[in-house]
């Protein structure tokens, strides 16, 4: 069952000068890749592919949350979009063709697509996936902050990008709790021998860099490969 209260998870969307330009770039957050809408039906979708009852109902507050933020993407472009339909600035943007208010675009006119989902069957790939997804959307709240027009929509702008901070720590939170946050592996089938090796296939002419991602305990550092070594 879902329901919907009449009211912004967050403060009401109020903006002095609207400016519709600026709400082209924000269907990005509402129907890009990196959106809100994307987010929300993801993990929706990945709560169903788990039996652990914690992280199923975590998936779905998540995923609920995410749809009060598409909410209040929704109304920033909005209030970004109303009474200007005769100003050259709206002229200008998409929503000259499309009507006032959201859709379900991305910044330059493509339609959303499932295609951006990233879901997979298994509770570890889809934690792991979704700490990426919140990497994305947390980039590109950033740009947008930094072109904000007015301290109203940074404000705004500024609470979704903290939400996604707190989203990507539950996330690992989850992923620690079945202690898959810095195990690399899950499934049934085993690895090979070759789990531990580094292959050194790329040199600049200079010194060959080390660190830990190719280094004793865990690595077995080839630095002359020959094809089928193992």
């Amino acid at each position: 069952m879902f329901y919907h209260k009449k009211e912004l998870i967050e403060k009401a969307v109020n903006i002095d000068d609207p400016n519709p330009r600026f709400a082209q770039l924000l269907l990005e957050q509402f129907g890009g890749a990196t959106g809100e809408l994307s987010a929300a039906l993801q993990y929706w979708v990945q709560s169903f592919h788990t039996e652990h009852s914690g992280i199923r109902d975590m998936l779905q507050d998540i995923a609920v949350e995410e749809f009060s933020h598409l909410e209040m993407v929704g109304r920033l472009i909005e209030v970004h979009t109303k009474n200007v339909d005769q100003t050259e600035a709206f002229k200008s943007t998409l929503f000259a063709v499309r009507g006032k208010g959201p859709h379900f675009l991305d910044s330059q006119g493509s339609a959303w697509t499932a295609a951006y989902l990233n879901e997979g069957g298994d509770v570890v790939r889809d934690l792991r996936a979704n700490i990426a997804a919140e990497a994305g959307a947390r980039q590109t709240y950033e740009e947008l902050i930094k072109l904000a027009p007015d301290h109203q929509t940074k404000e705004v702008l500024v609470n979704l990008l903290t939400r996604e901070v707190s989203h990507t720590k539950m996330f690992m939170k989850a992923l620690e709790s079945v202690g898959k946050l810095t195990d690399p592996f899950f499934g049934n089938i085993q690895p090979d021998e070759t789990v531990d090796i580094y292959y050194n296939l790329s040199s600049n002419g200079q010194e060959d860099q080390r660190g830990p991602w190719n280094s004793e305990p865990d690595f077995r550092y080839i630095a002359n490969p020959s094809p089928h070594q193992k």
